[in-house]
């Protein structure tokens, strides 16, 4: 990947971690009920991390198979969670959709998570 492809998807990871933090924090009622419901259940109720990548994927114009190349060129060392994909897909440009929102969502997960707990420790409620 190059150095400016590289850059360009931390700054998009970073602003997804924004969005997606404050939209949750503010759902749950603050940080620590977030936090805990991120942990517990990532699709459920007032988390909705599959809804929000693909919102992020359509708004970032990401929601092709060239978009989704890209997001997977950054996750090219990265095992594959054969659990990832809900279903089979019926083109390979759908399968490399798929692969790109499922590695996307966790990674938005763990940063999340990061992000909700320095919040925390540097006073946070």
């Amino acid at each position: 990947m190059e150095p400016h492809e590289r850059q360009y998807l931390d700054v998009l990871l970073a602003m997804a971690v924004d969005q997606f933090a404050e939209r949750i924090v503010q759902r749950n009622g603050g940080a620590v009920h977030a936090l805990s419901r991120l942990r517990s259940d990532p699709q459920g109720e007032g988390i909705w991390v599959g809804e929000f990548v693909d919102a992020f994927f359509r708004d970032s114009l990401l929601d092709t198979p060239a978009g989704s190349c890209l997001i997977l060129q950054a996750f090219a060392n990265r095992r594959w969670e054969a659990g990832g994909v809900d279903s089979e897909p019926t083109t390979i440009g759908e399968m490399v959709q798929r692969a790109a929102k499922t590695a996307f969502g966790a990674l938005l997960l763990q940063k999340t998570e990061e992000a909700l707990e320095r919040t925390l420790v540097f006073g946070g409620d």
